[in-house]
């Protein structure tokens, strides 16, 4: 080597590392704010629809916190409108006087279309609307209601039978598996 060369090595500059910041799963998207598991069990489930919620701001915060409750909830027609009575949204933490009350009627955002299927659907005999679940979509609420028949006791009898069937067959495959 010359004399006053100096000998250079390639560097190679590596970026530091950044997590990305962990969002809530449920203001994520990837899982329900609130689900209505009764429904299946005592409900029939046929059509589904989804639609959005006109909600308060800590409406929105309450069922990000996971303050929402569909059990005795149920969906009215009404003047070609659709509504969401019962469904319990628990108030605000931080909220302040002018927090929202928990069990006031939302206003469902559907199509005009869908709501006059529903009216048709729901003038026969023992059928009804029933909120399943509430998701984020896009940052938006949204809640998946169903038009549903209820169910006889011998019904949920035999639903739960089915349910007991299913998890004897998963527990079995799994035990053969493990061997």
């Amino acid at each position: 080597m010359a004399r006053g060369m100096q000998m250079t090595t390639p560097t190679t500059t590596a970026k530091p590392v950044v997590k990305e910041k962990d969002r809530d799963p449920v203001a994520a998207g990837k899982r329900d704010a609130a689900f209505n598991r009764s429904a299946s069990f005592n409900y029939f489930l046929t059509d589904r629809y989804e639609a959005g919620l006109a909600l308060r701001g800590t409406e929105v915060k309450s069922i990000r916190e996971g303050k929402a409750n569909l059990k005795d909830a149920y969906g009215l027609l009404k003047d070609g409108e659709c509504f969401l009575l019962n469904a319990h949204i628990g108030p605000f933490s931080h909220g302040n006087a002018m927090n929202h009350e928990e069990l006031r009627t939302r206003k469902l955002l559907l199509h005009k279309a869908e709501v006059r299927k529903l009216e048709a659907a729901t003038k026969q005999k023992g059928y009804t609307l029933i909120p399943v679940r509430l998701y984020f979509k896009h940052g938006r609420v949204k809640c998946e209601i169903a038009l549903a028949k209820g169910k006889m006791e011998y019904d949920k009898r035999a639903t739960e039978k089915k349910r007991e069937a299913d998890n004897e067959a998963k527990a079995a495959v799994a035990r053969s598996q493990r061997r």
